[in-house]
């Protein structure tokens, strides 16, 4: 009688805790900071809206027009195009502050694009197996834009951790580009140049050719192409790291530590309408498509589930081309000013009555009632054991 007792009195706890996780009182105490921005395409017009409007907010509420996004995020990630902006977003200067805003990025792409996406000189039966980019001239904008000193900077020349997947063709499998193991005294091959990083991250396959890679050292070779293959939504790599960084992140223990903010840059499939024949085949771009955005899809649906205790500590921002224009093209207005969808635990979404502008707003309110402004730059210089790189 005494046991079942026992056994009812631990259950009942249980249930208050599991059952009714979402009225638990969560300690607003400082949370580990991370932002996610997602790859897709060579256009950035989605992701970039975003970040501006986050940054615009972050000064307006702070009443601090020199507030960067990197002073409010302890870590960012990014895949692709995305990786490019989490690049310039945490690249230092001289003083140890980021070289660029997040509307001095979306300048940068915008006047380079051009030149970082120049159709290559090939012949004609070249050119009809597909439609390829000059590699040399995205290294050349990339080389220039990533300097300090003269000098190429290098993944420990950022002011905070910076994660960026691509996928290795010499081990067939995942390679995450991380300050943590960069800055690690046993892995010291770990370290690349920043314009390299970025290079890996778009060698989009019909777009870049593989782009071939060493580090610093010379010691470690990898041969790179687009992440977003197998990690366009790099969210999920970048919590996973920072819950085994204990280095970096000593007082993370588990998501209820976490506040996350994920970014996408539009579906690849508002952008094209998909195309199916008479005899229901999909062409290859299409199936690319579908496996790129259904592999975002199922990054947030396994994030919202984890967070499902603490659901306003995961927020994830999405273009989805509900209200864009009939060329698939969506503007930045169109961007924000669309109604947000959010992933509901188990597979559901739900349409919301905030647009993606207003639901960053209340983000940002968490995210400066959660933390305070961190200073810049902390030491990228830690040592770290290979067991926590998170790679």
């Amino acid at each position: 009688m005494e046991l079942s007792k026992v056994t009812m009195e631990i259950f009942t706890k249980l249930e208050q805790q599991w059952l009714n996780c979402s009225t638990m009182n969560i300690n607003e105490a400082k949370k580990t900071r991370i932002l996610s921005i997602d790859g897709g395409g060579t256009s950035a017009i989605v992701a970039t809206a975003f970040l501006i409007h986050l940054e615009h907010q972050i000064q307006s509420k702070t009443s601090d027009s020199s507030s960067r996004i990197a002073d409010f995020f302890d870590i960012v990630a990014g895949t692709g195009i995305g990786a490019v902006l989490a690049a310039f977003l945490t690249a230092a200067d001289s003083s140890g502050r980021p070289l660029f805003s997040a509307k001095d990025a979306a300048v940068f792409l915008d006047q380079n694009y051009s030149e970082m996406f120049k159709p290559k000189r090939s012949g004609l039966l070249r050119r009809r197996r597909g439609h390829r980019c000059s590699s040399d001239s995205l290294e050349k904008v990339l080389k220039a834009a990533l300097l300090k000193d003269d000098k190429p900077m290098t993944l420990k020349d950022t002011c905070k951790p910076i994660l960026v997947p691509c996928y290795d063709l010499k081990t067939s499998a995942p390679f995450v580009f991380s300050r943590a193991a960069a800055s690690a005294s046993e892995w010291k091959s770990l370290d690349f140049e920043l314009w390299k990083v970025c290079k890996a991250a778009m060698a989009t396959p019909a777009v870049f050719e593989p782009f071939e890679l060493t580090s610093v050292d010379g010691k470690t070779a990898c041969v790179a192409v687009d992440g977003g293959l197998v990690m366009n939504n790099p969210t999920a790599a970048a919590v996973t790291h920072v819950l085994h960084n204990k280095v970096d992140f000593p007082s993370v223990n588990g998501v209820e530590d976490l506040l996350v903010l994920s970014l996408g840059n539009g579906t690849l499939g508002s952008r094209a309408k998909v195309s199916v024949g008479r005899n229901g085949e999909c062409s290859t771009g299409c199936v690319v498509d579908i496996a790129v955005d259904g592999v975002s899809e199922t990054i947030d649906q396994m994030l919202s589930n984890a967070f499902c205790c603490n659901q306003g500590d995961y927020v994830r921002i999405q273009a989805n081309g509900l209200g864009g224009s009939d060329s698939g093209l969506m503007t930045m207005e169109e961007a924000l000013k669309e109604r947000g969808i959010e992933s509901l635990t188990f597979g559901a979404k739900r349409l919301l009555t905030e647009t993606n502008g207003e639901r960053i707003e209340s983000f940002v309110q968490r995210l400066i009632a959660a933390s305070t402004k961190s200073s810049l730059p902390p030491s990228p210089y830690k040592p770290l054991s290979p067991l926590l790189d998170g790679r």
